[in-house]
């Protein structure tokens, strides 16, 4: 049986280093590529496609691209490592800099904002029961369930009411408002064990001191993980600026991405790179909150 055992932990981490080299490979190949020069790059991928005719990048229709049938090769060790692509990219082509900006200004407010709502909402469903309460929390779930698809119509209607169409508000107030949020650290919070509260109005601690000296707290792991997801989802979207922002200017990098495929495959790689610096940082500041987030329930190791 030991045997046996031993065996199938063995298949078994060879399949999740099998899936995990798949998912990774990507990433690597673009962080490798991007310190190649411009010659190196032409000579493994040529030009990915290109366009009949100019269009901008919104404009893009299948039927004006032409495949090339040249053979393509992947490679993850460049011959010589220059870092011309990100000269390029940081000091003589300034627009993707102010993309990225633009990505800054979207995401923050919406990570900062949403964590504060969440934080107060989520409290007062774990606390206080009624049925009203239970039949908002139920209307959260059922709009966390829905796509942004779903929603866009709705979403674009009032912001066109409020005035908001063309400017970061129209994404920024849904963004705070999310009920992903709320959800996740109602659930958390409900895990809580009521003699923590029992003990602290035994003290004289008010619903403030119960909240900032013992929920906050024994959230702290969860808040950071749900943080983290939600700084990655507005981080990378790209439906809310394409319908809510007709200026270009005032577009994410995430939505610019798509253009920079066009003239030098060698940009695309080196701004994907500096794209992901943020949530690669993130990442491993936040491993152990997302493993402290995980593994506690309510301040109990569970």
């Amino acid at each position: 049986m030991r045997r046996k055992k031993m065996v199938f932990r063995i298949f078994g981490t060879l399949i999740a280093v099998f899936f995990a080299v798949i998912f990774i490979y990507p990433t690597v190949v673009t962080l490798a590529d991007s310190f190649m020069s411009t010659t190196e790059i032409h000579a493994n991928y040529g030009k990915v496609f290109e366009k009949k005719e100019h269009k901008e990048y919104w404009e893009y229709d299948s039927k004006d691209t032409t495949y090339k049938n040249d053979k393509v090769f992947i490679r993850i060790k460049p011959n010589k490592v220059t870092l011309s692509q990100y000269a390029k990219v940081l000091f003589l082509s300034p627009e993707y800099l102010f993309k990225f900006w633009n990505s800054v200004k979207l995401t923050l407010p919406i990570l900062i904002f949403q964590i504060l709502v969440a934080l107060g909402a989520s409290y007062s469903f774990a606390r206080f029961s009624g049925r009203l309460k239970e039949l908002m929390f139920f209307l959260y779930i059922i709009l966390m369930l829905m796509p942004y698809q779903v929603t866009l119509v709705p979403n674009y209607i009032v912001a066109d009411w409020m005035g908001t169409v063309g400017t970061y508000w129209s994404i920024i107030l849904p963004g705070v408002f999310s009920p992903f949020s709320v959800f996740i650290l109602t659930k958390y919070m409900r895990r809580i064990p009521s003699s923590y509260t029992e003990a602290a109005q035994i003290d004289g601690a008010g619903e403030w001191q119960i909240f900032t000296k013992i929920y906050a707290p024994l959230c702290k792991g969860t808040i950071v993980s749900v943080a983290l997801l939600v700084f990655i989802d507005y981080w990378n979207m790209v439906e809310q600026p394409l319908i809510m922002l007709s200026d270009q200017d005032m577009h994410p990098l995430s939505v610019f991405l798509s253009k920079i495929n066009e003239g030098e495959v060698g940009l695309a790689f080196a701004v994907a790179s500096i794209y992901m610096i943020p949530c690669i940082l993130l990442f491993l500041y936040c491993e152990d909150y997302l493993v402290e987030g995980i593994t506690y329930s309510g301040g109990l190791k569970g």
